[in-house]
Formats: structure tokens, C-alpha cells, sequence
């Protein structure tokens, strides 16, 4: 063991001197920045103040002030005693404002007329929606219900999925908003981690066949056992990985906390999150023992085979799949994938970052056959390093690398 962490930290200095790599750990944060500060930029005229004149014949201006205040909209209401008439000249007349006609009229026969200027920005019509509310609640009042009658109108239809089994008791109740922040937030971020390890354990692919092609494979092995090498490989590329991650957290929640309203960091201290990350890591040692092996077959990485080139896929297959995870990620697709163990990583954590109740006995199942299957790959790995590292002239074949595994 001591060997295989001076290979990974050789692996680790190596890597954290060259230029290419310490480019993408900085720049990729920078480029999230930018994206954000330049997507503000560019809808600068979101945050202009609009001027919105109200001819009120129906009595519910003050209304329109609490609504226009409630939901934070960026309007200066006032009252007008213009006539409707007189609005599409004074639209042209006037910068950045709007005049909305609250008639009788325009209440009986369900539609209220807005008058823009030119420069009004175009989200100001959807903003508009949140006037509805009051207005509908004006139609009501004006038809003289009882208060059960208004009551029962106001509250509208909806529709809401119940799954059937076990889960049917308790869909009625469904999860409020801060519960299901407190999925989605742990789920996104070790998702983050799972990508960026995985990217980074594609680069022991490249590493292993460029050490091959030039001979600096025998120089170490001569220090080193095949087993201990392809060992601190893995732990010196995991490394990197956590190290790529946590620097892009230094950037990224400063940000997140500043652009979002809600307690980022509540979200993400709790306990699921170890769970998730735990599965990101076994999703990376699994696909790190498949990367070092075959990046070992390779002798030249521009005369990759497309059976290497295949391999390099392998962790977005469940991209495939998209479509049945999202319409239902407690279903048979995303039950069975959570048990293959090249699609379970992404999967579980897809997965139980959209469920309220989490399927803790399929969760248990499915670690353990990562686990298992990551000692399969790991013993797989390196009998196939073993030989391979020390190959030299041509790519290996599949059917020598099966050959190989049973020798």
C-alpha cells in the first residue's frame, strides 16, 4: 500500500504541475461566472422599472398595488382617470410604461386590454398573469355567491398522480417545496462529484496509454508491482477529482448563495448527502478499474479501436434511459438499471434525488452489488494491466483480453 501512495501522489504532482489541467480546474468555475454575471448582462432590461397606469372602473387598484408588491415586480403602479381611448396615444408618448383598462366591460366579457410602449420589456405581459387572480376573484364577488359558493370556485381543479401499491396511502399528502429542495440540492451536487471523478478517472485512460508509449511503464515497474501501480493510479486520479470539486465549490456556492433565496448550505448539510457521495465513489472506482485496464491495451491513443472507444461511454448509457427516469424514477426501467451495476450510480442518485420516501432495502441491494462487482473489476483490472502495460507493437483485441481474464 505504501508503493501504490507514492504512485498516486507522483500521479497527483505530476498532474498539479501541468498547464492543461490547472486551466480546466480554474476556468471551468470562470466560465459558470461568466455565464451567470453575462446571462444578467444581456437581460439587463428585466430589471427595469416599468410605469403602469391604471384606469380602475371595478374597484380593485389597491389590490393590484399588494399584488404588484407581493410578487416583487419591478412596477411604479399608478392610477389614471385617462379614457381608454386616449391610451395608444399616450403609449407612444411615453418610455418604459404601460397602461392597463380595468373596465366593466373588460371584466363581463373576460378580457383586460394592456397598452405598451415600444421599449416596454416583452416579459411584462407574462407578468401581468398575476393580476388574474384578483380579477377573477372581482368576477366572482359581482355575481353575488355565498361565501361556500366562493369558497369552493376559488379554490379551482387539480390534478395529482397516484401511484398505486404501497405508495398510494400517503401520495395525497406530497412533499412541500423545502423537502424537496432537500432531495434535488444533495442529488445535484453528488451528481457534480460523480461527473467530475469519473472525468478525471477517464484521464488514468490516456495516462496508462501514454506511459505505455513511452516506456516509462518499465522504469516504475521497476520500483513497483503492476497491482500497486494501477492501485495509486486509481487513488491518485480520485484525488484530483475531489480536489477539482472542492475548487469548484469555492467558486460556485459563494454564487449560488448569492443568486438564490434559499439556505444552499441547510440543504446540502444533510445526511443523505453522505449516502449519495458514497455511491459517487463507488461509481468511480468501478469505472476507474475498467479506464486503467483498457487505457493499458492501448498502444497508441490516436490508433484508439473502437472497442476502447467504446469503453469511454460506458458512464453515460443511462442518458439512453432519460426518457422512462424522468417520466416515472420509482419505475421498472430506473429500478432495474439501480441493480446494473454500469448504470447504478448515475441512476440511484437520479433517482433518489426525486422520490419523497426513499426505497432503503433496493438501496441496500443495489450498493452491495456495486460493491461486489467493483472487487470483480478490480481483480479483472488487474490481470488485464498485468499483461497489457508491457505489450507493445498493437492494441489489444477483445478476444485477447478475454483471454487474459481467464488465464
Amino acid at each position: 500500500m505504501r508503493n501504490s501512495l507514492k504512485v498516486a501522489r507522483w500521479e497527483i504532482r505530476r498532474n498539479l504541475k501541468s498547464k492543461s489541467f490547472l486551466i480546466s480546474l480554474i476556468s471551468t468555475p470562470i466560465i459558470f461566472m461568466l455565464l451567470s454575471f453575462g446571462s444578467a448582462l444581456f437581460n439587463k432590461d428585466s430589471k427595469e422599472m416599468v410605469t403602469v397606469h391604471v384606469l380602475d372602473e371595478i374597484g380593485v387598484y389597491e389590490q393590484i398595488v399588494q399584488v404588484a408588491t407581493k410578487n416583487e415586480l419591478n412596477w411604479n403602479v399608478q392610477r389614471t382617470d385617462a379614457n381608454e381611448t386616449e391610451f395608444p396615444k399616450l403609449v407612444k408618448e411615453q418610455d418604459q410604461s404601460a397602461y392597463i383598462a380595468l373596465t366593466q366591460e373588460g371584466l363581463e366579457n373576460g378580457t383586460i386590454y394592456v397598452y405598451m410602449s415600444q421599449d416596454t420589456p416583452a416579459r411584462f405581459l407574462l407578468e401581468t398573469r398575476v393580476l388574474e387572480e384578483p380579477l377573477r376573484q372581482q368576477q366572482l364577488a359581482q355575481l353575488e355567491l355565498t361565501d361556500k359558493q366562493m369558497s369552493v370556485i376559488g379554490k379551482g381543479i387539480q390534478m395529482e398522480a397516484v401511484s398505486s401499491g404501497e405508495e398510494a396511502a400517503t401520495a395525497g399528502a406530497g412533499p412541500d417545496k423545502a423537502d424537496r429542495m432537500k432531495k434535488l440540492i444533495p442529488g445535484a451536487v453528488a451528481g457534480m462529484v460523480l461527473f467530475s471523478i469519473v472525468m478525471t478517472g477517464m484521464m488514468i485512460f490516456t495516462s496508462a496509454s501514454q506511459e505505455k508509449k513511452e516506456k516509462v511503464a518499465e522504469i516504475v515497474l521497476s520500483s513497483v508491482t503492476t497491482t500497486e501501480l494501477m492501485q495509486g493510479k486509481i487513488i491518485g486520479y480520485f484525488v484530483l477529482g475531489i480536489t477539482q470539486v472542492m475548487v469548484w465549490m469555492l467558486f460556485l456556492i459563494p454564487l449560488a448563495l448569492w443568486k438564490m433565496d434559499f439556505p444552499l448550505l441547510e440543504y446540502l448539510l444533510v445526511p443523505e448527502m453522505l449516502v449519495l457521495l458514497f455511491i459517487a465513489l463507488t461509481g468511480y472506482l468501478l469505472f476507474s478499474a475498467i479506464f486503467v485496464s483498457i487505457g493499458a491495451t492501448v498502444e497508441d491513443m490516436s490508433s484508439t479501436s473502437n472497442f476502447q472507444g467504446m469503453i469511454m461511454t460506458i458512464p453515460f448509457i443511462p442518458v439512453v434511459f432519460l426518457g422512462p427516469l424522468l417520466s416515472d424514477p420509482n419505475g421498472l426501467v430506473a429500478k432495474v438499471l439501480s441493480f446494473v451495476p454500469l448504470t447504478a450510480p448515475s441512476v440511484l442518485i437520479f433517482r433518489l434525488s426525486q422520490l419523497e420516501q426513499w426505497p432503503w432495502m433496493e438501496i441496500i441491494i443495489a450498493i452491495a452489488v456495486l460493491i461486489f462487482s467493483i472487487w470483480l473489476a478490480m481483480k479483472a483490472a488487474g490481470k488485464i494491466f498485468k499483461i497489457a502495460i508491457l505489450m507493445y507493437g498493437k492494441n489489444a483485441t477483445p478476444k485477447e483480453i478475454w483471454k487474459w481474464l481467464w488465464a
